[in-house]
This record gives C-alpha cells, structure tokens and sequence, in this order.
C-alpha cells in the first residue's frame, strides 16, 4: 500500500505479524500508546518497573516487541524527577529475554515535566476549596501523573526539542475561554491570566532518520468530560489540538518554554500524535476539535487506522455503541458500553511532505493468542508507517 491513499492494515491472525514486520529500507514506523500507567502513588511505577515481572509491563512490552515502533509516544507513563524510567523499561521488559518475542531497545529517549498535579494555588473546579486534583494545571493527585515518554531507535535533537508547557491558554487568539449560562467567565481573573494551556505538555521532538529531520510532535490533551455547563475541559481539549494546528502552519502567537517564538517553518516534515481525546464523529468533543487536525491542509490524513478487534467488539459489546455514527473499525478505545462506548481517539498524523505507506491499530480479535494484552489499557497502540525521502 503506497501513496496518500485510505490504505489500512488490520491486526488480525495471519495479517498480524506482516503488518508488523519493519524492515523495508527507508520505511518508519511511528506509534502512539495510552499506556494507562498513571499510577494512584508517586513512586509506584519506578517500583514495578524495577521489578521486572509486572503483569501490565510485561503486556506493554509485548506490545511493544510485536508491533516494533521506531518512534513511539507512551502516554499515560508516571513522570519522576531523577528517575530514568525510560531505562528500566528498556533494560527489564523490553531488552530482556522473552520467549518468542525478539528483544527491542530504544537508544534515545525524552521525558520531562508535565502540568498533571503541578499546584496551581487557586480554585480551578469552581468547588470553592483549592488544593484538590482538579486545581492542579493539569488534573493529578501528584506531580508528573498521566506524564509523557518518547522512545527512538534514531537520534533526538535534545537540543532542537520545544516544550510548551507553561504557553499561556489566554494568549491563543480567539481561545475558547469557558464560561457560565448567563455568559460571566467561569475562571477568575487570576486563574485565566494564569492558566496554562497544556493540561500534560506539547513537545516538538526532531528526530535526525538519516538525512531526514521529523518533527514528532506528542501531546496528550485532557479528556472533554468531568465538567459542567461551562465546559472547561472541552474547550481546553479543543484548544490544546489547536495548538498544533496553528503550529504546523507556523502561527506567530505561539512561544516556547525557553521564549522563542513561531511554530514549523514552511516545508517542515512532521508527524502529530497522542492520545488526543477527540472522535470526530461520536464523544463529547467540544464542536469539530479533531477535524482541526484531519482537515489541515498541512497534514495528511487519508490513511485511517483500522482493526478487526474493534469492529467486534463494537458487535459484541453493544450498548452506546449501536447508537454512533463512526465506522467501528476505527476505534482506539475501549470505554463503558452503558454511556460512552469505543471510541477513535488516539493518532499519528503525518505532513503531506511524508509518503504513508500504511497505518493500523493493535487490537486482536477475540480467539488471537495475543488477545489478552489489551485487558490492561482501555487504549489501542495506532501506528503509521512512512517512506523517507530518498537521499539520490
């Protein structure tokens, strides 16, 4: 499958080790994952890290092994300062011997502080009390929860990396500032000239494949539920997938952490992907947040991942369900069938500059030995895969 053209690969028995199979010269594979390792306590997930024997750890990196990413995003991955969780991952589950799964190694990795359970000192939720987890920048009962890892086989330009954590969500133009039914802001004064857009953190990662530079730009925007009238989290959803949006597009309002300004320049490669909470036909989505990004003439978006995991479960499932508009077969996540239902919420949305060769989500139909590995996320591992620019 070649070309920008709505080519999928569906994980199903026979297909599932040729779609992971990776080894066409100049072809990479880029990968988001909500992992679902935010933990209830800070400390625990270095613990069963170290452990090496963890039953969700030991599901991710199977994971991991067979689908064998070149660029992966894991989203939901506990954040601690001074602790290398990138290597403990790599050197106790995804190098270490496992029978029948060929060892993979990540050489570069990025981790870095995110908004989740960072105090903000004010009363973000309204409830009049601060200092719960939803006064956080980002909801968290501790610095770093729900946090952000990126592994590479290829080099990352540290030096080249942006974070956007502390952007300011007043300073988007036209942001949608959340407010009350009789039109009074929700947000006091203090809280919107502090508040910060990113609920995790943006990062444009540049990642050096040969001669090729790709931006890898991964966030993790919050869920658009767990509000009310006003809603707060769906406007900051929506915005937070604006933001790359404008930046692929080189929005001049835009600034980083260390203060320099502007997004992509003109040409740039890129590929924009996390678990982005947004389905552009089903959800709770604050109107058309996800088709800021699959209608950006910046971005390519034709190749729609795909699996036969998901459209049965849909069939078996049922409930919410019955009642979506989306192709089943495009979901990512797995939520409750009383009120939510599957959803497509998880990308990797490449620059029309980049060939897609194909793309896919990991979810083996019922009956697959691998079956059991998504018991432990209610997220999908979506992937895509690239053909470099020849170097001729």
């Amino acid at each position: 499958m070649t070309g920008r053209t709505s080519a999928v690969c569906i994980l199903a028995l026979l297909a599932l080790a040729a779609c992971a199979a990776n080894n066409e010269p100049g072809r990479v594979r880029f990968a988001t994952f909500n992992a679902a390792m935010g933990l209830a306590e800070a400390g625990a997930l270095q613990s069963r890290l170290a452990a090496g024997d963890d039953p969700a750890l030991l599901a991710l990196a199977e994971i991991i092994r067979t689908v064998r990413p070149d660029v992966l995003l894991i989203n939901e991955f506990d954040f601690q300062p001074g602790f290398d969780s990138a290597g403990a991952l790599n050197r106790n589950y995804l190098d270490a011997p496992r029978a029948g799964l060929e060892p993979i190694s990540y050489a570069w990795t990025f981790r870095a502080p995110v908004n989740t359970g960072v105090p903000s000192g004010l009363d973000l939720d309204g409830d009049g009390s601060p200092g719960s987890p939803a006064d956080a920048w980002g909801f968290g009962m501790f610095p770093g929860q729900y946090g952000m890892l990126v592994l590479s086989r290829f080099p990352i330009d540290r030096d080249g990396a942006r974070s956007f954590r502390e952007f300011l969500w007043k300073d988007m133009p036209d942001a949608l500032e959340p407010s009350l039914p009789d039109n009074g802001k929700f947000y006091s004064k203090q809280a919107w000239s502090e508040f910060r857009l990113s609920s995790k953190s943006h990062w444009d990662l540049p990642v050096q494949i040969g001669t090729t530079t790709i931006h890898f730009l991964v966030s993790h925007p919050t869920p658009p539920v767990f509000d009310g009238e006003e809603d707060r989290n769906g406007r900051r959803n929506h915005d937070e997938i604006r933001f790359w949006a404008d930046y692929v597009v080189n929005a001049g309002y835009i600034y980083d952490d260390a203060g320099r300004h502007g997004g992509l320049d003109g040409g740039a490669r890129f590929v924009v992907a996390g678990d982005q909470n947004s389905d552009p036909f089903d959800g709770d989505s604050h109107g058309g947040a996800i088709t800021q990004l699959l209608s950006s003439a910046a971005i390519d978006s034709s190749c729609t991942p795909a699996s036969e995991g998901a459209s049965e479960a849909t069939a078996i499932q049922g409930g919410a369900n019955g009642k979506q508009r989306g192709n089943p077969a495009y979901d990512t996540s797995d939520f409750s069938d009383r009120v939510t239902g599957n959803l497509r919420l998880d990308y990797v949305l490449p620059s029309v500059s980049l060939d897609v060769l194909a793309c896919g989500v990991f979810w083996p139909p019922s009956g697959h030995a691998q079956h059991g590995l998504i018991s432990h996320s209610d997220h999908r591992m979506t992937w895509l895969d690239v053909k470099l620019p020849s170097t001729n």
